[in-house]
């Protein structure tokens, strides 16, 4: 389809609204939530429940709500580039996107719906992203991302698993949780795949030096490292054998840190998008690191730990790339505004925040989530405020996608 058919700019390529939309969601997603445990820890009564409770929504919208759009507007327009050939625009998109729209408003007030119809709704948008990212990568026979398909065929197997309580499937009410680990590991490997591919390139035309091409034997460790600790979240990260479990997280986290240092990251200070690219990558090792302590019982909640991963990982590579993305794709200079470099330095905080407080002071629990949200709040804040116009306008050197 033409962009003179397309009715508007929104719909012109597939990053563009999942983007716009994946970002909104991840401001009032975070903003909610932490007025939810506000109010908790104040002893107030919060009257509005989403479907599954307020603590399954929250886990389950930001992994498979904020994180899997931002991976749909990515994919879409990567494959795009990969490929050669054009992903869906237009109607299509709209559609696309309105499923993934109405799961969220489904999910959000549909508490009196059949879990069947909800886990329905909410499926349809991860099978129409990989029917749309599996047609142009198999009609140009590029094998070599076919990956990503069976990526995506995983996400939605831990989505309908996540699903056990609300169905009220007894079997399946012990994955709820696993799932969504699971599949917070499944995004890690994600970062690890494209950022293995893309921060080598980044950094080398970003600093004007040549490319430090990678290391396969290493790329493999680190990245079969990762599919297996999805399978173990699955299966349940306290119930794997602590040695296993250490030993994995510990492999994977020096290998994918070994990889980041080889990039010599500290050439990229005096450039946002690369120190931020840099620094949130590193996020997967420590979080691996901390998982390997938390097997180990130096660290005693699991839930700090994971949050380096969410929050610091997920999180910071997603505003990070998805800054990147909306730059170069509507024609502008790949140059952060002043506005975003504040906002990479605010999310570094909140990783801080949610993160390492609680670890050292765990008293502080309800203080750290209160600041974290905040400043994640504001970071996201600013992407859709600085950027949303420019996915929501036509490129300013008259392309049309």
């Amino acid at each position: 389809m033409s962009a003179g058919k397309i009715p508007h700019p929104l719909f012109r390529l597939g990053f563009r609204p999942l983007f716009f939309f994946g970002a909104l969601s991840g401001v009032l997603l975070i903003a909610w939530w932490t007025f939810y445990w506000t109010s908790l820890s104040s002893g107030t009564a919060v009257s509005w429940m989403p479907v599954g409770g307020s603590i399954w929504w929250h886990g389950h919208e930001m992994v498979f709500g904020f994180t899997t759009a931002i991976i749909g507007g990515f994919l879409l327009t990567a494959v795009r580039n990969w490929t050669g050939i054009p992903t869906i625009t237009g109607a299509p998109l709209m559609m696309l996107v309105g499923v993934w729209l109405l799961a969220r408003l489904t999910l959000a007030f549909g508490s009196g719906l059949p879990g069947w119809l909800v886990l329905l709704i909410d499926e349809s948008y991860l099978v129409g992203l990989m029917v749309a990212v599996a047609y142009p990568i198999i009609k140009a026979k590029m094998w070599r991302n076919l990956m990503f398909v069976p990526i995506l065929l995983l996400f939605v197997v831990l989505n309908a698993l996540s699903y056990g309580s609300v169905l009220g499937v007894a079997s399946l009410e012990g994955f709820a949780l696993n799932a969504i680990h699971g599949a917070i590991f499944l995004v890690a490997l994600i970062i690890a795949i494209i950022g293995g591919r893309v921060l080598p390139f980044f950094t080398a035309n970003g600093l004007r030096v040549q490319k430090i091409d990678s290391i396969p034997a290493l790329d493999a460790v680190a990245l079969l490292s990762l599919l297996s600790l999805v399978a173990m979240a699955v299966y349940g990260l306290n119930d794997v054998p602590s040695a296993l479990l250490a030993s994995v997280a510990f492999v994977s986290g020096l290998a994918n840190l070994i990889r980041l240092g080889r990039l010599q990251f500290w050439l990229c200070f005096k450039v946002p998008l690369l120190w931020s690219l840099h620094l949130f990558f590193s996020f997967i090792a420590w979080g691996l690191l901390a998982l390997s302590l938390y097997a180990l019982e130096v660290i005693d909640s699991l839930s700090p730990v994971l949050h380096l991963i969410t929050v610091g990982a997920i999180g910071g590579m997603i505003l990070s790339m998805i800054t990147r993305v909306s730059l170069g794709h509507t024609g502008r200079p790949l140059q952060a505004s002043k506005p975003l470099a504040v906002a990479f330095g605010l999310l570094f905080v909140s990783v801080v925040m949610r993160s390492v407080l609680p670890m050292i002071m765990p008293e502080l629990i309800s203080t750290a989530i209160l600041i974290a949200g905040g400043l994640w709040v504001i970071a996201f804040g600013l992407f859709v405020c600085v950027h949303g116009p420019h996915l929501l306008t036509a490129r300013p050197d008259g392309k049309p996608i």
